[in-house]
């Protein structure tokens, strides 16, 4: 199965990551899971990244599990590029 099977364009990569992460932390309770989601994006995921990911949310979030939309007000967002 290819990483673009279910999302094609170009954030189906970063689609599939946060929905891994997303997978693996709905298995947390949900307050925990909710602020660990944020963590590891704020943490781990470059300023490019992370905007990517929200020009994804601000499109209304397609494709990704709820609990990367839930998340979206703890994570970081990045200033936009110049």
């Amino acid at each position: 199965m290819s990483l673009n099977s279910h999302h094609e364009g170009p954030h189906a990569k970063l689609i599939y990551m946060a929905n891994q992460i997303a997978k693996f932390m709905e298995s947390k309770p949900p307050t925990e899971g909710l602020e660990l989601m944020a963590s590891h994006i704020n943490d781990f995921w470059e300023p490019r990244m992370r905007r990517h990911l929200f020009e994804v949310i601000d499109a209304g979030g397609a494709g990704l599990r709820p609990l990367v939309m839930e998340a979206a007000g703890k994570i970081k967002r990045p200033e936009l590029a110049s």
